[in-house]
């Protein structure tokens, strides 16, 4: 743009030389007087001049005073903002960098620190180590050194002493089996085995597979029962359902709930149903067993293992009722406790 004001500018100069220089020629070739002269003809009184642009408007007068054209200066401070930039930029990028150094400064401290603590640690409990094979090696020693000689006497006194022992072992034996003979039969009446009703159902809050059930039982309060029915029951069919319970199992905690008794469930490897008590049942009524009476221990001993020797006999028979080695699981008046569907099956 500046280049082509210029040739303007040029362009002008030239055309007002042009126009002198035909004047005075004109006026010299004819024989009037400065008073006669004759108006110059239309066409050289003023060459067409080329169509002024807005850039040739704004930039001729500059070019001819000598001055800097405002776009010039704009270029300028345009060229000094880029260079402010790009040094704030670095100042940035710097402070980025000294953060981050710092903060791996940092780290690095806080891990010496803890392997510093860690080294004396381990030293610590070395010593310890090494306090407790002292001692050990000691008392092994002590024994050693303090054993008398054998004598005649001695040997005697060893012989009868083995007799007694051989005297309390033969005794100890008649009383272990006196003992069996006093412990209770393992079967089927051992178990507390109850009608319940459940009240609500949810899920466990840390397992997936687990529902968290609040079960009357007939007590003055509710039992928290965890069970393992996501996969076979919908949430929807166990609010209110009754259910067969077994209630004196010892109470232990599943993922963080205290699971206080048992459903019991007809169960295959593909699939569990929940076993339905007769219709006229409420909470709190026992389930009995015809051919096994007794009453159901106060909590079963985890030792004794009764419930697993008791449930390798607990199936449904050909008609989905439950039974223990054929006798049916019963509530006395009411009737018999069942499998929906699922027939030859085990319980637990």
């Amino acid at each position: 743009m500046i280049r082509s004001a210029v040739q303007t500018g040029f362009v002008m100069l030239r055309v007002q030389e042009f126009q002198q220089c035909e004047r005075s020629e004109w006026t010299a070739s004819t024989s009037v007087g400065p008073a006669s002269v004759l108006p110059l003809p239309s066409s050289l009184v003023e060459l067409p001049r080329p169509a002024d642009t807005s850039a040739d408007r704004f930039l001729a007068p500059s070019i001819m005073s000598g001055r800097t054209p405002p776009l010039t200066k704009m270029d300028q401070k345009t060229g000094e903002s880029d260079q402010i930039m790009e040094y704030f930029k670095q100042q940035v990028q710097l402070l980025k960098e000294k953060a981050m150094l710092q903060a791996s400064v940092r780290e690095e401290k806080k891990l010496l620190v803890e392997n510093a603590k860690l080294k004396k640690d381990i030293e610590d409990l070395k010593k310890v180590l090494q306090e407790k094979q002292k001692r050990r090696t000691a008392r092994q020693a002590t024994p050693a050194q303090n054993a008398p000689k054998s004598t005649a006497p001695e040997c005697e006194e060893r012989g009868k002493t083995e007799e007694s022992r051989k005297e309390g072992r033969e005794e100890g034996e008649e009383a272990g089996l006196a003992a069996l003979d006093q412990e209770p039969k393992v079967d089927v009446s051992r178990l507390d085995l109850r009608v319940g009703r459940i009240v609500t159902a949810r899920k466990h809050p840390d397992a997936d597979s687990l529902f968290v059930e609040e079960v009357d039982v007939g007590e003055a309060a509710y039992r928290t029962v965890v069970s393992g029915l996501v996969k076979d029951t919908p949430l929807e069919q166990l609010q209110n359902r009754m259910v067969v319970l077994l209630c004196n199992l010892r109470p232990s905690k599943m993922r963080g709930v205290l699971s206080q008794a048992m459903v019991m469930c007809a169960t295959s490897q593909q699939r569990v149903e929940i076993l339905d008590p007769p219709s006229g049942a409420v909470p709190g009524d026992r389930v009995t067993f015809q051919s096994f009476p007794g009453e159901p221990d106060k909590e079963l001993n985890p030792k004794q293992r009764v419930w697993e020797r008791v449930q390798a006999d607990l199936r449904t028979d050909g008609k989905c009722v439950a039974t223990y080695q054929g006798a049916a699981f019963e509530v006395r008046g009411k009737g018999l406790c069942k499998s929906q569907t699922m027939s030859h099956c085990g319980i637990k």
